[in-house]
This record gives C-alpha cells, structure tokens and sequence, in this order.
C-alpha cells in the first residue's frame, strides 16, 4: 500500500479500518464464511440478506460468471440461515478480535411485518452492529422489489424508522430515471436515522445465454437474473452519485456495483461514495481482493497526490 495514504472512512457514525467491504450475497451466509471475512483485508462485513425463516433459495445453477470477464448472471432467491442465526453471530462478534471491523446486519423481510419483528429482535439485543434494510432483491419469484414502489417503500419506512434506535441503511435496486431518482431522495430525506443508501443491487432480469447450447445460463424464473460485476459500472456511479447530489447533508451513499480494480474504486468514490462494496471479484477472486484492490486504490490516489478518501469524495468534475 502506498505510504501516507489513509484509506480509512466513517459510516453511519462508525470508523471502518478501510473503505472497502463485501456485497451482502457473497461470501457472507455461514459464520465460516464471515470469519474468512473478517481474517480478510476487508473494512467491515456485511451479512446474507436475512428472512425470518430460513430459506434454501431458488434451485441451481442459479449463479454463473460470463465471459470474458464482464460480470455475472445470478438468480440466488435469498438463501440464508434465517434472521436468528444472523443475531447469535452478532451477539458473538468480538470486535476486539475483529481488526476493528464494524459488523452490518442485512435484513430482507418478505413483509414489513416480517422486518419488524426481526428489527425489534436486535433491538432487545442491544448489538453494536448496524442495520442493513434491503428493499431490493430482485430474484425472488412472485415478490416484487419495494424499491420501485415509492409509496409503499415510504409507508415502510414509515413504520421501521421509528423502530430503529441507532442510524441505519437501506439497499437500493438501480434506477434509471432523473425523476425516479427525485422521488426516492425526498423520501429518505423525510428519516433523520436513514443514515445511507447502499446502490445498487444486481441489475434485475437480465438473460444470458449460451450460444453453443442455446440454453439460458441459469434455472430459475425461465433463466432471469441480476446482472453484476464490470457492466453494471455506469448504471452504479450514476445511482451513487445521483443520491450523493439529492441527499440531506450528513447522509452518506455506499457504492456497490462493477469494481474489479483499484480503478473502479476510484470512480465510486469520485462520484460520492463513504465505503465501496466487492461482490461479482469477490465470489471470482476469494477475500484476497481485498488486498489487491486497496493496494490498487491506494497508488492511483498516491499519484494524484491524495492522501485521504475526502480530499476527493464527490469531486467528479463536469466539462
């Protein structure tokens, strides 16, 4: 890592070691997997997208990488160990044998009613950890995103705001329209403890198929899924930087969405990003990224002469 420089970042109040941590879908379901995490170069981690109950998730292959390194193709259907197993591991998390890294709780009830009840369980708990609310899986047959339903994302947050007692997030799907992104600012505008949003979730519904055997690459839903890793990039820095622009000051924006290098890192930060998240590299690559990337990061800004994320978050320049 280049000397003198500081790639250390604050969210929702809380100090990361370094900006960089895993998308909640990879490499983030067993407590195996979040220890790999945690003896990583990462800055924090963040869990699976937790339901109520437990859940096995759509039927394989329901993942795939495409060629030539241009992302991934997947339709997972939230499988996770259910929300309880996610509050024992917290309850258990050691922050002292952690690197210092904060703890992110993802959260995805198939009901309001649902979060609610999962929400008031970390509560009673008390955890240092902070809440992830993900209104944005897009791969779960016959439930719809919430994010793109504004009033019943807002009626959400109406009732889950008020419940949560520390500063917490949300996961966004992509957007894709000026005004859309108008909408959604001014209503998260409206929660003085939405702390950020994490954008973007996986491109939904995409089709990817196989020339040679002329079938889809994945199971479910007829071979739909969410597109991530490298082509998602611009769709990713124009949601990030659209919710940097919108956004009540003090309100922070996680970029998610196309990083393989130390380059596209940059870019997300350029655009307004506090933390960047990994996951098409990090499913691909394994934890070791990590390292690689913030290295990566750290000689770009060491060239330009940057020794803090601040000294350019949110500068990208217009002609």
């Amino acid at each position: 890592m280049a000397a003198n420089v500081d790639l250390s970042t604050n969210v929702a109040g809380v100090k990361l070691p370094n900006l960089f941590y895993n998308a909640s879908g990879v490499m983030c379901q067993t407590e195996k997997e979040l220890n790999q995490l945690i003896e990583s170069d990462s800055g924090a981690l963040i869990t699976k997208s937790a339901t109520f109950l437990p859940r096995e998730g759509n039927p394989s292959p329901r993942y795939t990488a495409l060629p030539n390194g241009i992302g991934s193709i997947n339709s997972m259907g939230l499988p996770n160990e259910g929300y309880e197993y996610y509050l024992n591991f917290a309850k258990n998390y050691n922050y002292n044998n952690s690197k210092g890294k904060p703890l992110f709780i993802s959260l995805s009830g198939l009901s309001v009613q649902d979060n609610v009840n999962m929400i008031t369980a970390f509560n009673d708990a008390d955890l240092p950890c902070i809440l992830e609310v993900n209104f944005s899986c897009p791969n779960v047959p016959g439930k719809p995103q919430l994010g793109y339903d504004f009033e019943g994302m807002e009626n959400a947050l109406t009732v889950l705001a008020p419940l949560i007692k520390k500063p917490f997030g949300i996961k966004l799907p992509p957007y894709f329209d000026i005004a859309h992104f108008d909408i959604a600012a001014n209503i998260f505008n409206k929660f003085e403890n939405l702390a950020y949003v994490t954008c973007i979730n996986s491109v939904g519904n995409g089709l990817a198929i196989d020339v040679e055997t002329e079938q889809v690459l994945v199971k479910p839903k007829d071979g739909f899924g969410g597109l991530g890793g490298l082509m998602v990039l611009n769709t990713a820095l124009a949601n990030v930087n659209a919710f940097y622009r919108r956004l009540s000051p003090g309100k922070q924006v996680i970029g998610v969405g196309g990083v393989t290098s130390g380059k596209e890192a940059f870019m997300h930060v350029l655009a307004g990003a506090s933390a960047v998240q990994i996951g098409t590299t990090l499913k691909e690559e394994g934890e070791g990224c990590f390292t690689r990337i913030s290295k990566e990061l750290s000689e770009i800004m060491a060239s330009k002469g940057y020794k803090t994320l601040d000294d350019f978050r949110g500068k990208v320049k217009t002609p």
